[in-house]
């Protein structure tokens, strides 16, 4: 059974077995996160980054450093977490799998964009991604990290056959809820999904309403999970 707890914005943690997953954990100034920091991050073993802007990466370094967790990302943001310290790394690229023990981890395709800031320069930190996690007898995860709506969803919906998908709905730096409703219907028809990327900012969608609203009396269940509170998939 996996369980998955969402900490607003992005980021997740899914428990199954004996791994504890982070996926962009942007906890620290997050401010829909108002759990407890240590616990949150408790026992982690894995973390899955989906692109290099600071509200996706966030904790990863400290909390690499001090869970001892393996991050995996694109290639590009690994070498940047390798000169801040972090020690355990599976560098990938768009369309690679890696195993690692357990459950693989496939980066897809995201239509976004991927620098940090540092010392006032814009640095880029390689592709925008959305992140599959599959592990066998549990669901498989598609986390879409921040992209627009555009047809090899359904490609990658094909090939990876998701079980859940958690879809960007916030607008503005992401797809807004009437696309993303569109792209769940049309080209990923998960069984079930989870908005994230609103409410988070004021530029961003206040709350998931419309994409409900798109998405009712179709064949997918959305889901809005309370944050910080475990949910057994």
């Amino acid at each position: 059974m996996t369980t998955i707890t969402w900490f607003g914005h992005s980021a997740f943690r899914l428990d199954f077995g004996d791994k504890v997953v982070l996926i962009d954990p942007y906890l620290t100034g997050n401010p829909a996160f108002t759990g407890d920091l240590r616990e949150a991050v408790r026992g982690t073993t894995h973390i899955l980054v989906t692109h290099g802007h600071g509200d996706h990466y966030g904790d990863t370094v400290a909390i690499a450093k001090e869970t001892g967790a393996t991050v995996a990302t694109n290639a590009d943001l690994a070498t940047w977490f390798s000169t801040k310290g972090v020690e355990r790394l599976e560098p990938m690229n768009t369309g690679g799998s890696v195993d690692l023990g357990g459950f693989s981890v496939t980066l897809v395709r995201a239509d976004h964009s991927a620098a940090t800031i540092e010392d006032g320069v814009s640095q880029a930190l390689g592709n925008a991604n959305g992140i599959i996690v599959k592990a066998n007898g549990e669901p498989t995860v598609y986390h879409l990290g921040d992209t627009d709506i555009f047809s090899d969803l359904a490609l990658i919906a094909e090939i990876h056959k998701p079980d859940i998908a958690f879809v960007p709905i916030g607008d503005r730096f992401t797809m807004g809820a009437e696309t993303a409703a569109l792209a769940v219907r049309r080209f990923l028809k998960t069984e079930r999904v989870i908005p994230i990327h609103y409410a988070t900012f004021p530029l961003l969608a206040p709350n998931a309403d419309g994409f409900i609203a798109a998405l009712d009396g179709g064949p997918t269940q959305v889901i809005v999970p309370d944050k910080n509170a475990p949910l057994a998939l």
